[in-house]
């Protein structure tokens, strides 16, 4: 098990700053050095307001190409879809053209949107950074404890997702072994109620967070709240 970097912050607003300033300086070296900017996207309230920071500063260009780590297996339009919130808060305004902005297509169920979007993948390069959030039992994307996380050498680079815990229970997911191949693993996680998943992570209790980690580099930004009180 590979443990990340914890970089902890006094409050989610420096947190977000923070990571906001990360993004697009990785962005920018990404882009000098081999022309663009492969980031896959998470879903959830902290990663909503790191979306509404970058839009604030005009981030995002044709060199920037938009990915997602999971998706709810809802209408394109529904607004708990992590694409739906990541293209109004952010990318819809941005001078990322559509065909760079790739939402996994999960209203077409879970098993035909997987095939696809792993068709879109072949090929592609690894990612540059990926955010992810982290569950109070320790999921993270839509890899939930009890479920396959895709950590075989062979396994797919997506996985359709059934019976999933949270509502709705059909959903999409990179698997492990495709997140593991990115440069940058990012987590994202703000509030109290998740420092018992993050003391188990601490620990090195088997959770599916535990198994996604990046080539270069795997960082835990966190706001105090989260932080174990005996870290």
């Amino acid at each position: 098990m590979t443990l990340p970097e914890w970089r902890v912050f006094a409050d989610a607003d420096a947190l977000v700053v923070a990571l906001a300033d990360a993004l697009c300086a990785e962005a920018a070296a990404a882009i000098a050095a081999r022309g663009a900017f492969h980031l896959a996207l998470a879903g959830g309230a902290t990663p909503r307001a790191v979306y509404a920071e970058l839009a604030r500063r005009g981030a995002g260009d044709a060199h920037w190409q938009i990915w997602y780590g999971d998706e709810r297996c809802l209408a394109a339009d529904h607004a708990d879809r992590n694409s739906a919130m990541a293209e109004t808060t952010w990318l819809v305004a941005s001078h990322i053209p559509p065909e760079s902005r790739r939402p996994i297509p999960a209203e077409r169920g879970a098993c035909e949107a997987a095939a696809v979007y792993a068709g879109w993948l072949a090929g592609v390069p690894d990612f540059d950074a990926v955010l992810l959030g982290v569950g109070e039992d320790g999921h993270t994307a839509s890899l939930f404890p009890g479920h396959d996380w895709g950590t075989a050498a062979d396994s797919p680079d997506v996985l359709a997702v059934a019976g999933a815990p949270k509502p709705p229970s059909e959903r999409v997911s990179l698997s492990a072994a495709r997140l593991n191949r990115s440069t940058r693993v990012w987590f994202v996680i703000v509030g109290d109620n998740k420092r018992d998943a993050l003391q188990r992570w601490k620990n090195g209790e088997a959770l599916p967070v535990t198994a996604v980690y990046g080539t270069r580099e795997t960082v835990a930004w966190l706001d105090a709240a989260a932080w174990p009180a005996d870290a």
